[in-house]
């Protein structure tokens, strides 16, 4: 992508992403239900409605095949959650965008150098939406994001957005936002990207041996399309029971979590849009079976041999 503009986290990026595309009220975007709430943020803002859909029940991404019952005559895009990592299949969300006139917009909050058929996640859609919060596989001090895309025309909006609505300083053209990326966060973000091809590489050593050498069949993994490489940002797994896991991991001194325990079509802010359990049964079951296992480019091979021969351990109680 040529334009890259600076924001100060990845939930304002995405807003802003929906607002260069002339999203707002009355509108409709697709959503995945199994991503984080920051996804479905940056629709809700402009004023449009996320319309959830569904993940399958091997690569927990956007599923293609639900797409197009939830298109509406007000639907004006998709957005497609590059999710732990793992880029979501973008040849097939393309060929149904197309074929209904809408854009394909890009969460890569969690995917960073993440590859698609070769290329990019944040070069494959309309736009891309980045995070730099700390946890990110590139991280900035605080916070920060970035907004990538192809269009000169999305990239002055987008810094005339962020920026109180002014390109000259003091003359507003539009109602604008506070959403510049600090000063110091760009300055840790400018030495933090020449560590990134490393970090990369380190995180998927470890988490293609976790796929190799975790064989417990209690335990399932995400499934990882050949023409895809993921980065690996969260390794999560399912189990039967989430919380004895996790318990269990901890009396091995190795701290887990759960990404994400409620779907989005089930948080409380969006109990006004009438969406029921069962109404994403993939989504709903990550939501109550899913752990993320310690991964850290730092991470020594040591570290990674305990958390593969916990799990392999691993019984229920």
């Amino acid at each position: 992508m040529p334009y890259a503009a600076g924001v100060n986290n990845g939930t304002s990026a995405l807003h802003c992403a929906m607002l260069a595309l002339g999203i707002g009220a009355g509108d409709e975007v697709i959503v995945p239900a199994n991503t984080y709430i920051a996804s479905a943020w940056g629709v809700t803002y402009t004023g449009a409605v996320p319309m959830f859909v569904d993940c399958t029940a091997d690569t927990w991404e956007i599923d293609p095949d639900k797409i197009e019952e939830k298109i509406t005559d007000k639907t004006k895009a998709i957005l497609g959650v590059h999710l732990y990592g793992q880029p979501f299949e973008f040849g097939r969300v393309k060929e149904i965008a197309d074929r209904h006139g809408l854009f394909v917009v890009e969460d890569c909050a969690q995917a960073h150098g993440a590859l698609y058929e070769g290329r990019m996640a944040g070069s494959l859609g309309e736009l891309g939406c980045f995070s730099f919060y700390p946890g990110k596989n590139l991280y900035a001090f605080g916070e920060g994001g970035s907004v990538t895309c192809n269009k000169k025309e999305y990239f002055d909006t987008i810094t005339t957005l962020k920026n109180q609505g002014c390109q000259v300083r003091y003359y507003h053209d539009v109602v604008g936002y506070n959403y510049r990326l600090e000063g110091l966060q760009g300055a840790v973000l400018s030495v933090s990207l020449k560590y990134l091809p490393e970090w990369t590489a380190r995180r998927r050593e470890i988490g293609k041996r976790y796929i190799s050498e975790i064989t417990n069949p209690r335990l399932t993994m995400q499934a990882h399309p050949a023409n895809t490489d993921p980065v690996y940002h969260l390794f999560v797994i399912t189990v039967a029971d989430p919380d004895d896991f996790i318990a269990y991991m901890e009396e091995k001194g190795m701290e887990c979590n759960k990404h994400y325990p409620v779907p989005c079509h089930l948080q409380k802010a969006y109990q006004n849009l009438g969406y029921q359990e069962g109404d994403c049964p993939n989504a709903e079951y990550l939501a109550s079976h899913c752990v993320t296992l310690p991964l850290f480019p730092e991470m020594t091979d040591e570290e990674a041999a305990m958390v593969i021969e916990a799990c392999n351990a691993y019984v229920e109680k």
